[in-house]
């Protein structure tokens, strides 16, 4: 037996899963899928083959030939879930089954629950080990597998997935099959569907946007300039690989800023600023399309070589885009986020700030951070820094070409380092970046004079000495979302007043902004802004945001309390489950 991922029932000893054949009903009233999925092997299994489950409702097991195959569901485990054990010596077996009521991949709106608010909608998030509670699968990266699906679904509803469209047709009163086709081969936690009522526009001859009617028209505009983004990145790092880039704005709930789904990119909707500032995130996702989609970590214990790398591509693409200052501006961000996480982890789990982590019995969600991201990009940074960037170029592009649809460990990227970057060790502490918990004190430090005026301005007002209303209105929306970072946890509460009152701070378009502000000004205890902080509460479902939010509200005193309480009663139910999570474990554990 070899379990090569702490996350998975997949035994690496038995064949892995080449090509999967999936056709499901999609049933909005008892709110679960049901049908089939056939998979295909590499080589046919010697009479045992593990698969990862949770909460699914396994019907029968067949051979290609319609015989019965033995199977077993192994005890519950809090973390994996259950181990489906099947008997057979075939190369592909045909599991019929229904997923679960709790399926954790799976969020079920209520047309209320939307931004059309007439129609319901379903969507998956995989990442990152959630694939299990849709399929049955070898739900680790280290498996990848190319897929034709079938989705039945009510008229007139519409169904995408991060797959080629193959077509549709009516299959019945009322219903709808949709089908699909994904030729590039994929790791189960890029496996992505969704059902509602979607309309489409195009925004480029490789792109095209699927939303509400409701926000169809604010979501185009704002991302409207995706091909250029696309072109931009092909010119750092080579041809798109995967066809087209369609993007999915998702409901309010959706727990992330995106998530890179192949083919289909699915974002959040506080990404509308209606000024085009917060379309980095589409950079970050597009930049996947390299770092981590084509060369992906083995396991969730090497996720730096997801996030890190494509932390430093989405800067790159941004500095080709933006210049220099606008990149610099934007690292500032990420690292005041990541000391904000090396804190938080410092006290919690030390061993959580390495880049290389040993997550035996840890579910990836609950120890989510930025130290992947950020720490991950430095330790890039560092390493251009000695090389110099033309010679770096070279380096990312051979590591590319060479683990293209290809699952990798620390490890392999260490070896391949070593030979294709020889002098890197002699001037890069290499172990205490991958294995050392913290960061390295000679971390990379980003500066520019944008950055350098921003931070003056804060200091002054850190300082007790508020700056000038002319200087702050000139700030852009990134400038902005520095200097609010850069004013600590805590302000006087007279200085929340006047920024408010003079700049309109706890209104503004731009989430980034307004919660940045709202945190500022919650967790030090300027209770006027409570409402607005429960309004944007029940109002977007994005972690980053709520963990911010939620822990500024915890630290308030009973009045700030008794507001987080009742923002989690009401709108809890429509946070994603792995959403919903967070804050019951911030409310239980008192912000700590």
């Amino acid at each position: 037996m070899a379990l090569l991922d702490p996350h998975s029932f997949a035994d690496a000893a038995q064949p892995g899963t080449r090509h999967f054949r999936l056709a499901l009903g999609v049933d909005f009233e008892a709110r679960r899928l049901k049908g089939h999925v056939t998979l295909e092997l590499d080589r046919a299994a010697h009479g045992q083959l593990d698969l990862d489950t949770r909460d699914l409702q396994i019907e029968r097991i067949e051979d290609l030939q319609g015989q019965a195959l033995p199977f077993e569901l192994g005890p519950i485990d809090p973390v994996r879930g259950q181990r489906l054990r099947i008997e057979t010596r075939s190369d592909a077996v045909k599991i019929h089954y229904a997923t679960g009521p709790g399926a954790s991949a799976l969020q079920w709106l209520d047309p209320a629950q939307t931004a059309g608010k007439e129609a319901p909608f379903v969507y998956t998030q995989c990442q990152a080990i959630h694939a299990r509670s849709v399929l049955p699968c070898q739900d680790t990266p280290r498996v990848r597998a190319t897929y034709h699906a079938e989705l039945d679904i009510p008229a007139p509803l519409t169904a995408v997935m991060a797959a080629a469209h193959r077509g549709a047709q009516a299959t019945g009163p009322g219903r709808t099959t949709y089908r699909f086709e994904m030729p590039q081969a994929i790791p189960s936690y890029l496996f992505a569907l969704a059902v509602g009522d979607l309309k489409k526009r195009d925004l480029g001859p490789r792109s095209a946007l699927y939303a509400e009617p409701k926000t169809i028209e604010a979501a185009a505009w704002e991302f409207g300039e995706v091909d250029r983004i696309l072109r931009t990145a092909e010119g750092l790092f080579g041809p798109y690989p995967w066809e087209r880039f369609d993007l999915l704005l998702m409901p309010p709930s959706f727990p992330y800023g995106g998530m890179e789904n192949p083919r289909l990119t699915f974002l959040t909707p506080s990404l509308i600023a209606g000024d085009r500032s917060l379309v980095n995130v589409v950079g970050h996702e597009l930049a996947h399309s390299w770092t981590g989609n084509l060369v992906t970590n083995a396991s969730m214990n090497d996720f730096w070589l997801n996030e890190g790398f494509t932390v430093y591509a989405e800067r790159r693409i941004l500095e080709a885009l933006e210049g220099e200052a606008s990149a610099a501006l934007h690292a500032s961000l990420g690292r005041s986020g990541l000391d904000k996480d090396l804190a938080r982890l410092s006290k919690a789990d030390p061993k959580l700030t390495r880049l290389r982590n040993r997550l035996d019995g840890v579910d990836p969600d609950e120890v989510y951070s930025q130290v992947p991201y950020e720490k991950g990009y430095l330790f890039l940074v560092a390493m251009e820094r000695v090389v110099g960037r033309p010679r770096f170029d070279r380096f990312i592009g051979d590591y590319i070409r060479t683990f293209a649809f290809r699952s990798i460990t620390t490890e392999d990227f260490l070896g391949f380092l070593a030979t294709a970057l020889p002098e890197v060790k002699g001037k890069v502490d290499l172990d205490l970046w991958i294995d050392g918990v913290g960061l390295p004190a000679d971390a990379p430090v980003q500066a520019s004079e944008k950055l350098e005026h921003v931070q003056a301005l804060a200091a002054m007002m850190r300082d007790g000495r508020r700056p000038d209303q002319a200087a702050l209105a000139e700030l852009d929306s990134t400038e902005w979302q520095v200097f609010l970072t850069l004013l600590g946890q805590r302000l006087p509460i007279p200085d929340c007043a006047w920024l408010d009152s003079e700049l309109n701070l706890s209104k503004r378009s731009n989430l980034e902004i307004r919660v940045a502000f709202l945190a500022l000004a919650a967790g030090s205890g300027w209770a006027p802004c409570f409402e607005a902080v429960e309004a944007t509460l029940n109002s977007i479902g994005r972690m980053k945001y709520l963990r911010p939010l939620y822990t500024a509200l915890l630290s308030a005193g009973p009045e700030g309390r008794a507001v987080a309480e009742r923002a989690a009663r009401t709108a809890g139910p429509g946070y994603h489950p792995v959403a919903r999570g967070l804050v019951e474990a911030l409310i239980a554990k008192g912000a700590s």
